[in-house]
Order: C-alpha cells, then structure tokens, then sequence
C-alpha cells in the first residue's frame, strides 16, 4: 500500500454516528499519518504500549491530544502520560513527540534602535550575561529562574520559561512565548526603543526539540529540528532571524525608493522632463546610503557569529539558517536595487547641475546685455548734451 513497508497497517475505527473517523497507517516508532482531519473527534491507533491515541480538534482550531492503554479499547480509560494541548496551525506533525517539542518562534522589527544598557538595567534579574565579545544583543530570561540557564541540555520545549534576544538595531527574538502574551513582552523593549516604525514587521518560526533525533540537526519547511535547545542554540537561531526580518525592513525601503525613481522616469518619458527640488534628490541620496550602511555595519549582515567560530554545531545552524532565509541572495538583490537608486541619482544630479549651470549662463548673458545698454544710454545721453 502507497510503497510502504509490511509492518504497516491500515485501521478502520468503529465509532457512534456522532464521531467522523478515519483510515489511518500505523508506522513504528510512534509514528501517526492520517489521511485527513475533520473538525470533530478522532481517534487514531498508535503501536506505543499496543494502545491509542484520541485527537480532539473543536471548531476554533484548538487540539487536545490523550493517549491511554490498550486496555482502554475496550471500556475504562487508563491514560497515558500523553495529555497535552497544541495550537494548530497548519503544521503537520508526525509523532505525539513532535508536537509537545514544538518551540514557537516570533521575530519583530520595531524601531530602528534599541538602548541595550537601559533594558538589561531595568531587567537585570532576568538578563543572562554574554559568553561572547558580540555586544549588540542582549538575551532575556523569564519564567522559572530555578533552572541552570548555561545547562547544555536543558530542555525548552514543554516548559514555563521563555527568552528574548533583543538586537541594538531594533530587532527581537521571542521564543516560547504564546500569542497573549507577545504584546506585554514588546511593551518592556518599546520603553528602551528609539525610533519606532509605524508599522512593525514581524515573521514567525519553529523549532523543534526532539532528543531522540539521530543527527544534531534536521531541517524542514518553517522549521528546524534540534536534539535539544540551550542558551547558545537560542542566540545563534535568534541572531539570523533577528537580521532575517530587520533585511525585510531595508528592503522594502529601498522597495519604495526604487518605485518612486520608475514613476520619474516614467513621467520623463512621457514629458521628456522632471520635477524635483534639488532637497528632495539630496533627501533620497541620504536615505539611500544611511539604508547601505546600517544593512553592512548595524545589522553584522556578514559577521559571522562568535558561537558559530567556536562550536561546529553552531556553526551548522548558523549556515543552515542563512541559507534557510536567502540572506545573501536577498543582500545581493538590494544591492543592486541600491546601485539602480544610486545609477538615477547620479542621472538626476547631472540633469539639475546642468539646469544650474544654464540658468548661471543666461545671468550672465542678461547681465552684460544690461551693462551694455546702460553703456549706451550714457553714450547717448552725453551726446546730447554736448550737441546743446
């Protein structure tokens, strides 16, 4: 069936008419697939313990997950240690596990700077300090402050803790926190913000924490697997996505910038002329290089990271991510968009220095034609005085 190996099995669950059930496989090593998902229960048979698993999704979404024995097939239900509660997004998870190691991610764009010295003063019970020389970020801790935060395989998912990684260019990084609670965590950063965009950019990720993954890494749509997540997996994955959205930001200034330039030269087409103030093209030459800079110097967009130098796994992540988000690619798209800006600056200002220099040559001109004409009104005046 469908290629697959003998040891799966496809299951028909009897149920009351009430309850819409479906065929499902059942794979090893806990594994569910199931051909589809209605919006009422369903129950699915899994080879852990030879019992089963009950998926209860109501209208809103929302999935609720319990497991229990195989004894409970028949009559009373004996759970098992399964009871969870998960968002559904769209995401498709193939084991119980996955979606209890599932670890939301949230990056945020929200100014254009960010004073780190006055929100790690105002947050120093949570600050964790720095392993590195990297000064532009800073992370925080919430939650329960019991556990060893440098703990090399302390567990993130499943867990009442979370983390931000705040960026000294206006970026921040928020892990395991939930949708309610995004706004009161961004409200402590806007305090210690300058800057503030009108309209924040944000992006959403995944990582997912499964300790019996067979390599340290794995990566997939919108999401990477990890064997487990500490302090350096978080500042590594937090320093790409946070330069990930930051990049969307300049871009999409640029974006504007580069629309802007076509409507002239559109208007240019049609009139064989243009009009702008000469403030207004210095304006956008400013912009486009204060655009340039922060992108190379501000964001670090080609610093690698000090975790990645010492740790290879780091390093793994580090290069998978920057792959994942096209940083490069999309560095090297708004470098020629910049250059295409710059090529019709540089047009313009040679239109208008030209425009300058004709109105300096016509000055001139009317200039001598008046000396002149004065010239020769004295010369007739003279005249006429002499013939009296």
């Amino acid at each position: 069936m469908l290629g697959v190996r003998n040891s799966l099995k496809l299951f028909t669950i009897k149920s009351s008419p009430s309850i819409i059930i479906k065929p499902c496989l059942i794979i090893p090593k806990n594994t569910i697939r199931c051909f589809s998902c209605p919006r009422t229960t369903t129950q699915f048979f899994s080879n852990r313990n030879l019992g089963f698993v009950s998926v209860n999704r109501n209208g809103s979404g929302d999935v609720s997950i319990r497991g229990f024995s195989s004894a409970a097939a028949s009559a009373s239900t004996n759970p098992v240690e399964l009871n969870d509660s998960a968002s559904f997004s769209g995401v498709v998870y193939d084991t119980v596990e996955e979606i209890r190691a599932s670890i939301p991610v949230r990056s945020f764009f929200l100014s254009t700077s960010i004073d780190l010295r006055s929100l790690i003063d105002w947050n120093k019970a949570n600050h964790i300090p720095p392993t590195s020389r990297m000064t532009n970020y800073a992370v925080l801790r919430f939650g329960d402050t019991n556990s060893n935060p440098h703990d090399l395989e302390a567990s993130l998912s499943g867990s009442d803790y979370c983390y931000m990684v705040v960026f000294q260019y206006g970026s921040a990084v928020l892990f395991n926190i939930k949708d309610s609670d995004v706004d009161g965590y961004l409200k402590i950063i806007e305090r210690h913000a300058s800057g503030l965009l009108p309209e924040m950019r944000k992006d959403e990720y995944e990582v997912r924490e499964i300790p019996n993954l067979q390599t340290w890494m794995e990566g997939g749509l919108d999401y990477i697997m990890l064997q487990y997540v500490n302090i350096d997996g978080i500042r590594t994955i937090g320093s790409v996505l946070g330069q990930s959205i930051a990049l969307d930001y300049y871009v999409r200034q640029v974006d504007g910038m580069v629309a802007e330039f076509t409507d002239i030269n559109r208007g240019m087409e049609k009139t064989g002329t243009f009009t702008m103030e000469r403030k207004k093209l210095f304006q956008l030459v400013g912009k486009a290089n204060s655009n340039l800079a922060d992108v190379i110097l501000k964001l670090g967009l080609f610093e690698r990271s000090d975790i990645a130098w010492k740790d290879a796994k780091y390093a793994q992540i580090w290069e998978y991510l920057r792959d994942e988000f096209e940083l490069t690619q999309r560095f090297q798209t708004l470098d020629f968009k910049l250059k295409f800006v710059e090529h019709n600056i540089r047009f313009l200002q040679e239109i208008l220095q030209n425009r300058k220099s004709d109105f300096l040559e016509w000055l001139i001109i009317i200039l001598i034609g008046a000396e002149i004409l004065i010239s020769v009104y004295d010369i007739a005046h003279r005249s006429a005085i002499t013939s009296l």
